[in-house]
């Protein structure tokens, strides 16, 4: 039976036609992998399969998805974050998940180089049905780029990109089309927001080391094929080490008008 690979052209043409063809002919792709977004058996000869490469700075790693994780793709990492997943990769136990609020500071893009921004994942209950939720606060306030001011600009930057505010949290918020959370390797690697003139997405906020998630929440992400973004100034809603205390956090902070939110789809999806 025919494989049933996609090699995408970015793909190809970092690893060139020859080893493209050869993945397609069946020579140096395994008939069988654990897919590198859902982290679940995966067969290329029986189901539609993406070939994923990972490059960092001194080293590449091709990895496989099924087609409806992930599409075929270039994912640039830094080599910290490749090296560790190819020891992930190669590591014969069980998958470890973390709890489901750790949070994981970044820096942000084009902001006063003493903000960090806080990333907590969590599983947020809307309408009676579970949606995989990033949360997202800064540590200090965000002026606007080219200001010198003491505000905080930071709900307002992200409406002018699209976000909407939130009064209450009885729905789900509308789809930011450009916008999109990056998962792969079972991990939360980025969150990107569209390129400059409608050039190749670029990173947002990108994870120092890949950021765990629960396999409930990865669970959701796939069945949903999108992630809620909820995001707050600083001080609104802490660190929260249980879901249910981030919920209550997210309502108050809704409630006195200090949350904003976009539904981003899966990158590439």
């Amino acid at each position: 039976m025919p494989r049933m690979l996609d090699v995408g052209d970015d793909v190809r043409a970092e690893i060139g036609d020859e080893e493209a063809d050869r993945l397609l002919a069946g020579d140096s792709a395994p008939g069988s992998y654990d897919c590198t977004s859902c982290r679940t058996p995966g067969d290329c000869e029986q189901e539609r399969t993406s070939t994923v490469l990972f490059i960092g700075d001194e080293t590449a790693v091709l990895a496989f998805a099924h087609a409806g994780c992930l599409p075929s793709q270039v994912v640039k990492v830094t080599e910290e974050q490749l090296q560790g997943a190819v020891r992930s990769i190669s590591a014969d136990q069980p998958h470890q998940e973390a709890a489901p609020a750790a949070p994981a500071p970044a820096p942000p893009k084009a902001v006063p180089e003493q903000a960090v921004l806080g990333v907590t994942s969590g599983l947020i209950l809307l309408a009676g049905e579970l949606h995989p939720a990033l949360v997202v606060e800064p540590t200090a306030p965000i002026a606007r780029p080219g200001t010198a001011g003491a505000g905080d600009d930071f709900l307002p930057l992200l409406i002018e990109q699209g976000f909407m505010p939130v009064t209450e949290l009885s729905a789900a918020p509308a789809v930011l089309h450009g916008w999109s959370v990056l998962l792969a390797m079972g991990q939360l690697h980025a969150v990107l927001q569209p390129g400059t003139d409608g050039g190749r997405p670029v990173a947002w906020w990108q994870a120092h080391q890949p950021l765990q998630v629960t396999e409930g929440w990865r669970t959701a992400a796939n069945k949903h094929q999108q992630v809620l973004m909820f995001a707050a100034p600083v001080g609104s809603i802490g660190r929260q080490p249980r879901e249910d205390l981030l919920r209550d956090a997210l309502d108050k902070a809704a409630a006195n008008g200090q949350l904003v939110a976009a539904a981003l789809p899966l990158a590439g999806t």
